[in-house]
């Protein structure tokens, strides 16, 4: 399936279940929320995008704890946790989807390589969690459109849907 229909899978899913989205991106720099807002209708599921390039951007619009930056980075699990925390508190989504991580060229070192990215999921109600995982340092925008995809498959997941929108048994 294509980034487009995983994107629509998952705006219809939040339709049936009456929730709204809202993104927290760093690596990504808005791609997530571009990806969704591409479909017409979006406007009834998507509420945010919140484009946190920075550390500072990470603290000031999601309330991600500079102490915690200073001791895990901005490209850790902790960081995509309270990213995906903070957009929830911080809009009127029932599910968050946060992206930090490393798409190079450059950036990356022999802990945190090239293609390293944190995924932050938040469903209101419940906790939020993490998930790492390593793409191939096959350039910038593969990372990126890699990043794009296995987030909106995990917003899917996180509503137990696969990505045919069907719900999983």
């Amino acid at each position: 399936m294509s980034n487009s229909e995983i994107a629509n899978a998952l705006l219809q899913a939040c339709q049936r279940r009456g929730i709204m989205l809202a993104t927290a991106e760093s690596c990504t720099g808005g791609m997530i929320i571009a990806a969704l807002t591409d479909i017409a209708g979006s406007s009834t599921v998507v509420d945010r995008g919140f484009i946190t390039y920075s550390n500072e951007a990470k603290t000031e619009m999601l309330g991600v704890s500079a102490v915690m930056l200073d001791a895990h980075g901005a490209v850790s699990r902790e960081t995509a946790i309270e990213m995906a925390a903070g957009a929830l508190a911080r809009s009127h989504a029932g599910l968050t989807l946060a992206v930090t991580g490393i798409a190079g060229p450059g950036g990356g070192s022999a802990e945190k390589p090239v293609g390293l990215v944190w995924f932050g999921i938040a469903v209101r109600g419940r906790p939020a969690v993490a998930e790492r995982q390593l793409f191939a340092d096959k350039g910038r925008d593969f990372i990126r459109r890699e990043t794009v995809r296995h987030a909106l498959e995990l917003g899917l997941r996180a509503l137990g849907e696969d990505q045919l929108g069907v719900v999983a048994p």
